[in-house]
Order: structure tokens, then C-alpha cells, then sequence
């Protein structure tokens, strides 16, 4: 599996455990098996999820203060699902550029959000790479 479909699997993954509110390493491993990803090479979706799981915090922390005029219970859970991964990666994988993590977050808010999440995906991220840096 490519980079890019990994990335759309773990928002998946993550709007699947925003939903049924279980943050667990066993959603991981039913995620896998149902969606016939047990064989995966590339260690990305592990990685990003363990990292999610340790940071969700400060994560959700981050979101909300950044997010001024939402709140993250009224944030889209695919929106919120979408900048989970893009911040996870942003904070905690290093082999990935800040670029790319708002590249691929702006194409995955276009393909699943409403006509407006991307802008709001893009401004939100933007104001978090500012404010980390």
C-alpha cells in the first residue's frame, strides 16, 4: 500500500474510534482484520496510531485551542479525524514533512469533508505549524 492510502486508512481508523468512543490497541486489531490490512509492510499506520493513543490529550488539547470559534465536540468527526492524523504526524513522525501532512489532510478533507473542510482543515493546520514553530 502506498503512503497516501495508509494516511486515508488511519483517518478512517481514527473517525471509526471518534464514533464507537474507543480509543484501545484492540480497535487496531479489528480495524486490520476487517478491512484486510493484516499483512501491512510499511509500519506507518502503527506508528501513527500508537503515537495518537500516547498524545490524544494533547492533541484534542491543541485542536481545541487552536480551533477558536468551534469547539471539538462541534468539529465534523471526519474533520476532527482528518487533523488528528495530520497533527500526529506533524508532532511526532519526523520523516514527514509539515508540507505534505497538510497537503494530503487539504485532498482528504476535499475527498470526505463538506464543500468548506478543506479551507477549514488548511487555516486550522496552517495556524498550528505557526504556532508549534
Amino acid at each position: 500500500m502506498k503512503r497516501k492510502e495508509l494516511r486515508e486508512a488511519a483517518v478512517k481508523l481514527f473517525y471509526e474510534m471518534d464514533i464507537q468512543k474507543t480509543f484501545e490497541h484492540k480497535f487496531y486489531k479489528n480495524f486490520l482484520a476487517e478491512n484486510e490490512l493484516i499483512a501491512l509492510k510499511d509500519n506507518y499506520l502503527k506508528e501513527v496510531f500508537d503515537s495518537f493513543l500516547l498524545n490524544r490529550d494533547n492533541i484534542d488539547d491543541i485542536i481545541q485551542k487552536s480551533s477558536t470559534s468551534w469547539d471539538i465536540k462541534r468539529i465534523a468527526k471526519v474533520d476532527l479525524s482528518i487533523l488528528r492524523v495530520a497533527i500526529t504526524e506533524i508532532l511526532y513522525l519526523s520523516d514527514i514533512p509539515d508540507k505534505v501532512s497538510i497537503n494530503e489532510a487539504i485532498d482528504l478533507a476535499k475527498k470526505y469533508g463538506d464543500e468548506n473542510s478543506y479551507k477549514f482543515v488548511n487555516g486550522l493546520l496552517g495556524k498550528i505549524v505557526k504556532n508549534e514553530n
